[in-house]
C-alpha cells in the first residue's frame, strides 16, 4: 500500500491474510513493514499467516503508514524458517528499506562479498542484498535524487528479471517500486469513495464513511483483493513507481 495521507491496512491485510493458507496455499510464513516516519515497524512469522497469532494482532492493531508492504510466502529456495520469511529489511543512505519477492531466480547465483549479505538461504533476500550492493556502488554515499534511483533499480530489475520469475515490491519509506513479472495488479482508492467487498472474505467496508475528500491510498497485489473495483493489471516487465498514492512508469 501507497498513500498520501497515513493509513490503516487492516481491511485489505484481512482478505490478504486468508490466502496464507486458507484460501490459497502460501503457508510458509509470512511478513508486513509499515513505515512510520524514518522507523519501520517490522513483523514477520514463520508461521502460515492463516493461523499465526501474530497475524492476528495486525489486524487488530490499526497502525497508520504512508507505505506497507506485507509478503506470504510459498517456499521454492530455503527451508520454513524465520530468517527466509518475507519482507526483508536493511539501511542504506540513513533509510530503511523493505524487499519482498514472489517467483523463482533460478539462474542466480548469490554473491559472497559486498557491504549487504543474506542472513538467510533464499534467493530473495540474496537478490535484495545484490541490488542494495549495487546501489552504494553506483552511488556511494550521495542519495540519489527520485529520478536517478528510479533508473538504478530498473537496470538492475531488467538483468534480475533474465535470471528467472521477479515480481518484487521494494520501497524507502518514501517510494514504493513494483516490478511485475508474470502477474501484479493495483487499484487506487479516491473520491468519489465506494463500499468494497474483499475476495477472500465475507467484509466490505464504506470508505466514503472513513476517508476525507483528499486522501488517495493505491494498493498492489498480485491478485486483486476485492471483487468489485476496476484494478489495473501491471504489464510483464514493467516497473512502476507509487508516490502519494500515485502510480508511475520507470523507464
Amino acid at each position: 500500500m501507497n498513500c498520501n495521507v497515513p493509513t490503516d491496512i487492516v481491511f485489505s491485510f484481512t482478505g490478504f491474510q486468508q490466502r496464507g493458507g486458507r484460501t490459497d496455499d502460501h503457508a510458509d510464513g509470512w511478513g508486513i513493514a509499515f513505515f512510520e516516519g524514518r522507523g519501520c515497524r517490522l513483523y514477520v512469522d514463520s508461521a502460515s499467516a492463516a493461523d499465526s497469532p501474530v497475524a492476528q494482532l495486525v489486524r487488530s492493531y490499526p497502525i497508520r503508514s504512508l507505505n506497507v508492504i506485507a509478503h506470504i510466502r510459498k517456499a521454492t529456495r530455503g527451508p520454513v524458517a524465520l530468517e527466509n520469511t518475507h519482507p526483508f529489511m536493511r539501511e542504506l543512505w540513513g533509510r530503511y528499506w523493505i524487499f519482498a519477492h514472489n517467483g523463482t531466480l533460478d539462474r542466480f547465483e548469490a554473491r559472497s562479498q559486498g557491504r549487504f549479505r543474506p542472513v538467510g538461504s533464499t534467493d530473495s533476500e540474496a537478490a535484495f542484498c545484490d541490488l542494495l550492493n549495487a546501489l552504494w556502488q553506483r552511488f556511494g554515499d550521495t542519495e540519489p535524487s527520485g529520478a536517478d534511483l528510479g533508473g538504478a533499480v530498473r537496470e538492475w530489475a531488467n538483468r534480475m528479471a533474465a535470471l528467472g520469475s521477479f515480481n518484487f515490491l521494494l520501497s524507502n519509506g518514501a517510494q514504493l517500486f513494483s516490478h511485475c513479472a508474470t502477474r501484479l495488479s493495483y487499484v487506487v482508492r479516491q473520491a468519489p469513495f465506494t463500499r468494497v467487498r474483499l475476495a477472500d472474505a465475507d467484509i466490505d467496508v464504506d470508505f466514503s464513511a472513513v476517508t476525507t475528500p483528499a486522501d488517495r491510498v493505491a494498493v498492489i497485489a498480485t491478485v486483486p483483493l476485492t471483487t468489485n473495483e476496476e484494478w489495473t493489471s501491471i504489464e510483464p516487465g514493467q516497473l512502476l513507481v507509487f508516490e502519494d498514492g500515485e502510480p508511475r512508469v520507470v523507464g
